[in-house]
């Protein structure tokens, strides 16, 4: 009966809970899509016809999380004392921040945050976004045994090793074109003040005769 699943019947169950809350939660890797499913499976062409299909109803819509709270009233509080994670046997952060590499190069991307912000510089910010990917740290995971074969069979390094220094050479390129931005803004501040004052000098002073 539930398989195979079409988007027509996933449709009908999103539909079946209208009336009971607010929200359908769906919450997916993209790596889902191609990787744990494979596209022999059905998967792309699933994902294409579910929109339609969803929106058939209408008391269906799509929204973000941050729309989600927005448009609907806080129903409770939920208390957590920890992080949690779908990563690896503790389901903590400890897949991103459990050794000295990870922690490191986290440290020293976010020592940079504040002045690579200050330049409204969109490029830089860019890149410094891209750098805090999660998956940058995943790499520098040294766990062993099923949770280390996981970490490895996803790493496009060799070693967790090699993904630091990747890591730190580009933050280092960040820095240093940091370095080169704030320079030439200086410079081109000094040059703004500089033809200001020698305009204000060379500029004749009108006289105001009174009758």
């Amino acid at each position: 009966m539930e398989h195979p699943l079409s988007s027509e019947k996933f449709a009908s169950w999103v539909s079946a809970i209208n009336g009971n809350g607010n929200v359908v939660n769906l919450f997916m890797d993209y790596e889902t899509f191609g990787e744990h499913q494979w596209a022999d499976s059905g998967i792309f062409e699933f994902m294409r016809a579910l929109p339609e299909k969803i929106l058939a109803h209408p008391d269906n819509n799509f929204v973000t999380p941050s729309e989600a709270v927005k448009l609907y009233p806080s129903m409770g509080e939920h208390d957590a004392h920890n992080f949690y994670s779908w990563a690896d046997e503790e389901r903590d952060l400890s897949a991103w921040l459990s050794n000295s590499l990870q922690t490191d190069s986290m440290d020293k991307l976010y020592q940079l945050r504040e002045a690579i912000f200050k330049t409204k510089n969109k490029k830089l910010i860019q890149d410094w976004r891209r750098l805090s990917t999660s998956d940058h740290f995943y790499y520098m995971c040294t766990k062993w045994f099923a949770d280390g074969d996981v970490h490895k069979y996803f790493n496009p390094y060799e070693s967790p090793y090699e993904a630091f220094i990747a890591f730190m050479n580009v933050l280092a390129d960040l820095k240093f074109r940091l370095e080169i931005f704030n320079r030439e803004n200086i410079d081109k501040k000094r040059n703004i003040s500089k033809t200001t004052k020698s305009i204000k000098k060379n500029t004749p002073k009108k006289t105001i005769k009174r009758k």
